[in-house]
């Protein structure tokens, strides 16, 4: 609908600008005259500045009121109407009647009213002349305004198409996460009720503000750094609680850093991956680096495989890579080498 009327608006101004740029042109002859005292003498006898300024406005009202006309007529600035060749003959013969008839009342208007006008027998002479050139003029201008207009039309709707799109399919992607997250969330709890109640409550609490998080922000694409870390460092109590001294994290965020953007729960992401395909014990303890770097965000582990391997429900860096590419075409690096994980994502600056 906003596009509809941008595109009517458009038309509008357009019929504008051609009637103002039609209307000088069209009496460019008698505009030259002024400054030519032979030529004004010769062929407009006793015209005066008053009398070529009326014809060009009359003629840019006639212009209006033909492209009104058209309109009203043959809906060219719907981009939806087909126009045809029966259309365009038809458009062609009305305005070229219709602005003869104007011509012809401007004149009975200077006899009646003694409106300033030209009198010279050439300027009558060329009239009908003009009128074939202005019916050329709008019928053919409606006609690429037309054809303009429709593909700008199909521009913006494909445009609006593409974002919903995209849209949505971000959700789909990143509403496989919230399931995902709470299912193994669930079965911590679970074995924390089991074995220390206590804990359990502790990790309820905690558990409550990272769902909190992520309900609230379900319809943000992005959040800021800042944002991101706050809900990554609630996520790493839980883990923390489940696995205690065997996992741990080291965290060094660039302050200036925390109004740029990424993906939501991007981190969380990433602690989940790591926990999830590597060893975590007394013998194997497991160690996270969260860091910045330049304008990158790098989060990294020691590669210490499970003995069996653990296989994914496909919601992983793949998401992460398509969320990345769906917002900002962007692509994440991922790394391992030296028997050390790492993905780096780019981080997006605040608009």
């Amino acid at each position: 609908m906003k596009a509809s009327f941008l595109l009517k608006d458009q038309y509008f101004l357009s019929t504008l600008i051609i009637s103002a740029v039609v209307a000088v042109l069209i009496h460019f002859p008698e505009v030259l005259s002024l400054s030519d005292s032979f030529e004004r003498q010769e062929l407009f006898p006793e015209m005066e500045p008053t009398d070529v300024l009326n014809e060009i406005l009359f003629t840019f009202l006639s212009l209006l009121v033909l492209f009104w006309m058209n309109t009203r007529i043959f809906r060219f600035n719907t981009p939806l109407i087909r126009i045809t060749k029966t259309k365009m003959v038809l458009s062609f013969f009305l305005t070229w009647i219709a602005s003869s008839l104007f011509g012809q009342l401007f004149v009975v208007l200077h006899h009646q009213f003694d409106i300033p006008a030209i009198d010279a027998m050439v300027h009558h002479y060329l009239h009908p002349l003009r009128d074939l050139i202005i019916a050329c003029i709008v019928t053919g201008s409606n006609y690429i305004i037309h054809l303009v207009h429709k593909q700008q039309r199909i521009v913006v709707e494909n445009e609006e198409l593409r974002t919903e799109s995209l849209r949505h399919q971000y959700e789909s992607l990143k509403n496989q996460l919230n399931p995902h997250m709470l299912f193994n969330s669930l079965n911590t709890l679970q074995s924390l009720i089991r074995e220390s109640p206590t804990k359990a409550l502790d990790y309820t609490q905690e558990l409550s503000r990272v769902l909190r998080y992520t309900l609230q922000d379900n319809d943000m694409q992005c959040v800021t750094l800042g944002e991101e870390m706050e809900f990554a460092k609630a996520y790493i109590f839980l883990m923390k609680m489940r696995y205690e001294e065997n996992l741990n994290f080291e965290i060094d965020i660039d302050e200036y850093l925390s109004a740029f953007r990424l993906p939501a729960m991007s981190v969380q992401l990433l602690i989940e991956n790591a926990v999830k395909h590597n060893e975590i014990s007394n013998r194997n303890p497991l160690m996270i680096s969260i860091r910045t770097e330049g304008q990158t965000l790098i989060v990294c582990n020691h590669i210490q495989a499970k003995r069996q391997a653990s296989g994914g429900p496909g919601i992983g860096l793949n998401n992460l890579a398509k969320r990345y590419y769906l917002l900002w075409q962007k692509e994440i690096q991922i790394s391992a080498e030296n028997d050390t994980f790492c993905v780096r994502l780019p981080l997006h600056q605040p608009d």
